[in-house]
C-alpha cells in the first residue's frame, strides 16, 4: 500500500490536479468511470473532518470523465489519514509539508525556534493511525533538547525528597512491616529482625529516577540519525555533563509525570516537558497539525524586539487593547490585540500583525480568497492603528516572502487631515535574511521618524 496520497507544502493556493482517471488507477480502484465526480464529492464528504482540522480546501473542476482535484492549504502543517469512497477503507495519508526548507523538512524552522526560544506545539486529533507513521511527524529532537536543557538547571540546584525505605532492625521502631514479620518470625535466628519502613530525605528518590529514563530516550533522539549534525556536536558537551550528574540515580520507566502544587517552578518545567516527550514516546502517529502561523507570529515579534533594543523604543508584543463598555453581547470581542506595538517617544506609535498567508507568494493573482483575505487583514490592522493619536498613523502588516521586500500604502482622509502609511513587509522564514529583514524595517522606521506634521497630505 501506498503511503502518501498528496504532498503539498503550506500556503499553496493551487495545487496540481489530480485526474479522475489518476485517482480511479491509483487509488480509487473500484470506482466507477463514468461516475468520477460522485466519488470525488464522496471522497470530500468522507473525509471533510480530518481536511478541515488540516485547514486544507478541496476544489473540484470539471464534469464527469473530465473531473479533476486540487487541494489549497492554509498556514496549518500536519498529516491526516483519508478514506477511501469506493470501498471506506483507509488508503494513503495527507501530508502538508513546511515551505522552504533546505535541509529538511523543519530543520530551517527549529533553528528558528532555537534562536527565538520558543516551542513548536502540535495539536493532535483522534484517528486511525497514520500509514506513514512517524515518518511525516514534528520533530522529536527538538523537544529532547528543550527537556535536556531545561534538567540542566535542575541539576545544578538540589532536589531533594523523602524516599520511602524498607530497612532490618533488632527492634521494632517506626512502621513496622508486622505482616512481613509474622510471614518469617517462625524462624528463631529471625524473631529479632523487624522489617521497618524509613521516610529518608534524599536526592537519589523515585521521581530523580524517572526523569533520567526520560533523560535516556532523549539522549538516544539527539545522538540519533534524524537529529542534524550541528545540533548534534553542539549537545554532546551538555549530554556528557548530565550523564555524570545523573551517574548514581537508577533509571525507573514511567509513562507519565505527576506534577504537584508542591513542586518547585523549575522541576514542574522538567516534568511538562517530560510528558510531551513521553506522549510521542508510547502514543501511536494519529492525524496532528502546527499552526506556523503562532510560528512566524513569534519570529516577527523577536525581530522587533531586537529593532527596539537597538533603535531605544518599546515593543509591546500582544498588547490587550480592552473594551471598557459595562455589558456586553456574547458575541463581543473583549479586547484587541494586535501582535506588536512599538513605541518611542510621544510621536511614533507602529502597530504590527504577523499574518502567514500566501499573499506575497501570489503576487499576481486575481483569487477572490486572496482579495477577502487581504481586506480582513486591512481592516483589522487599521482598527489598531485608529488608537494613535497622531495624525499620522503606522502599521506593519507582515506576509512570509521568498525574499525580503516591503510596500507602502497610504490611505488619506482630507476631511480631518489624517493619514494612514501602512507598510506591507515580505520576510522569509529563512534564519541567513533575519539580519536583511531587521535593516528593512529599522530603515523604514526612521522614515517614519522623519516624517514632519506639515508634510501629511491635506
Amino acid at each position: 500500500m501506498r503511503k502518501v496520497f498528496f504532498e503539498i507544502p503550506c500556503l499553496t493556493e493551487y495545487s496540481k490536479a489530480l485526474s479522475g482517471e489518476y485517482l480511479r488507477k491509483h487509488w480509487f480502484h473500484k470506482a466507477d468511470k463514468r461516475y468520477m465526480a460522485q466519488y470525488i464529492q464522496k471522497f470530500i464528504e468522507y473525509n471533510k473532518p480530518f481536511l478541515d482540522f488540516l485547514g486544507v480546501t478541496p476544489l473540484v473542476e470539471g464534469t464527469d470523465r473530465n473531473v479533476s482535484l486540487r487541494f489549497r492549504s492554509s498556514e496549518f502543517v500536519g498529516a491526516i489519514p483519508l478514506r477511501s469512497p469506493d470501498t471506506g477503507k483507509q488508503i494513503g495519508d495527507f501530508i502538508v509539508s513546511p515551505r522552504y526548507g533546505t535541509e529538511g523538512k523543519f530543520t530551517d524552522y527549529i533553528k528558528i525556534l532555537n534562536l527565538i526560544n520558543q516551542s513548536i506545539q502540535a495539536e493532535f486529533k483522534p484517528s486511525i493511525p497514520l500509514v506513514s507513521g512517524r515518518n511525516f511527524q514534528p520533530p522529536f529532537y527538538y523537544e529532547a533538547l528543550i527537556f535536556v536543557k531545561k534538567l540542566a538547571q535542575l541539576t545544578r540546584n538540589k532536589w531533594v525528597k523523602f524516599d520511602r525505605e524498607e530497612k532490618i532492625f533488632d527492634h521494632p521502631q517506626g512502621q513496622v512491616n508486622w505482616k512481613k514479620y509474622i510471614q518469617r518470625e517462625y524462624k528463631v535466628e529471625n524473631s529479632l529482625k523487624f522489617p521497618v519502613r524509613k521516610n529518608i530525605l534524599s536526592e537519589y528518590h523515585k521521581e530523580y529516577g524517572q526523569i533520567k529514563y526520560v533523560f535516556e530516550l532523549c539522549k538516544k533522539e539527539l545522538l540519533g540519525p534524524a537529529t542534524p549534525t550541528e545540533m548534534k556536536y553542539g549537545i554532546k558537551p551538555l549530554l556528557h555533563y548530565l550523564e555524570t550528574k545523573l551517574k548514581f540515580h537508577n533509571s525507573l520507566k514511567t509513562k507519565h509525570f505527576i506534577i504537584r502544587h508542591s513542586d518547585p517552578p523549575l522541576v514542574k518545567e522538567v516534568k511538562k516537558q517530560g510528558n510531551k516527550i513521553m506522549q510521542k514516546e508510547f502514543s501511536q502517529a494519529i492525524a496532528w497539525r502546527v499552526d506556523f502561523n503562532e510560528v512566524f507570529e513569534k519570529y516577527v515579534q523577536y525581530i522587533f524586539m531586537e529593532i527596539s533594543k537597538e533603535l531605544g523604543g518599546k515593543f509591546y508584543p500582544n498588547y490587550k487593547i480592552r473594551q471598557m463598555s459595562p455589558t456586553r453581547f456574547t458575541w463581543e470581542l473583549s479586547h484587541l490585540e494586535p501582535d506588536g506595538i512599538y513605541r518611542k517617544g510621544t510621536r511614533l506609535n507602529i502597530f504590527v500583525d504577523a499574518k502567514y498567508k500566501s499573499h506575497l507568494l501570489n503576487k499576481f493573482s486575481s483569487s477572490d480568497d486572496l482579495k477577502s483575505e487581504f481586506r480582513k487583514d486591512l481592516h483589522q490592522i487599521m482598527s489598531y492603528m485608529s488608537f494613535s493619536d497622531q495624525p499620522a498613523k503606522y502599521g506593519f502588516l507582515c506576509y512570509p516572502s521568498t525574499q525580503v521586500e516591503s510596500k507602502e500604502i497610504k490611505f488619506s482622509y482630507a476631511l480631518n487631515h489624517t493619514q494612514n502609511i501602512i507598510h506591507l513587509v515580505g520576510i522569509p522564514l529563512d534564519i541567513n535574511k533575519i539580519d536583511r529583514a531587521s535593516q528593512l524595517i529599522k530603515e523604514k522606521i526612521y522614515s517614519l521618524e522623519k516624517i514632519k506634521f506639515s508634510q501629511i497630505l491635506y
